[in-house]
């Protein structure tokens, strides 16, 4: 059985990375000052952020079910058999829900739609292991059984700048938003539930930082792990974390990413997360 994998562009994986693996991606879009673009398609993410400087909040949307439907029956012509597709979370976008309306839409292919429950990198870990999975020759149940495993031992942690944005965005509530400023934490953010909530309020971004790595500590001691720093234009800030963090975990594999457009719309510039998963 021939199976693809297709995800969103949340994933934020590098175009190069994408094409070896052969993985398709749907983009998202966001709205600036009345002119919409696709992610990862004619928005590169350094754009996107000198953008929000110059204008105002952008919007952010989900793919229409036609894009998904197109790419499903392009994969469908070129001899797919089954395709494994992988989402953001659906508790913070729609994207799910028209992926899997897509696909009882297209006839002769079987369609597997997986919540990742969160986005980013982390969700792109999903979308690597799933591809490199059917390059192989799993059926899409196994690959399904894969993924399901991974959710298991799969973490991610964040912190922002600035609370207004998640709060606007509706991502936050309001009430969480308003302690959040009062107080000046900086709390650590996951995902419980495929919606975004407070982890633990910390004061300061060093103290969050120190958190996290105390949270990879743990987790080291169950086997090995690739993780991933994600930044919101804060490469250098990414950087010297990365080379702060391989001293203490040498055996931990790191690598660095970034919050697009559509998640940093609602996370801000410089949210700072790192997430990890067992290999």
């Amino acid at each position: 059985m021939k199976t693809a994998i297709v995800t969103d562009s949340t994933a934020y994986l590098p175009g190069p990375e994408r094409d070896r693996l052969g993985i398709r991606m749907v983009p998202l879009s966001v709205t600036i000052d009345g002119k919409t673009y696709e992610e990862e398609v004619d928005l590169e993410t350094d754009r996107f952020y000198d953008l929000v400087k110059e204008g105002e909040l952008p919007k952010t949307s989900q793919p229409p079910i036609g894009k998904f439907t197109k790419c499903f029956e392009s994969l469908r012509e070129e001899g797919f058999d089954a395709v494994v597709v992988v989402t953001l979370s659906s508790g913070i976008s729609g994207t799910f829900n028209s992926a899997v309306q897509a696909g009882d839409l297209v006839d002769d292919l079987d369609v597997r739609v997986f919540d990742s429950e969160i986005a980013c990198m982390p969700q792109g870990f999903y979308v690597t292991r799933a591809a490199g999975m059917a390059i192989e020759g799993a059926s899409p149940e196994s690959i399904m059984a894969e993924l399901n495993r991974m959710k298991k031992n799969l973490s991610a942690y964040f912190m922002v700048d600035d609370l207004s944005h998640l709060q606007r965005g509706g991502r936050l509530s309001g009430a969480q938003a308003l302690i959040g400023g009062l107080l000046q934490v900086k709390p650590l953010l996951h995902f419980e539930d495929r919606v975004i909530v407070p982890f633990e309020k910390i004061r300061t971004r060093k103290k969050a930082m120190n958190r996290i790595a105390d949270l990879l500590a743990r987790d080291t001691e169950e086997g090995p792990l690739e993780a991933a720093i994600i930044h919101a234009n804060r490469r250098e800030d990414a950087e010297a974390w990365r080379a702060e963090l391989s001293g203490k975990f040498p055996d931990v594999d790191i690598t660095i990413s970034h919050f697009g457009p559509v998640i940093g719309t609602h996370l801000g510039e410089g949210a700072m997360g790192l997430g990890w998963v067992k290999k």
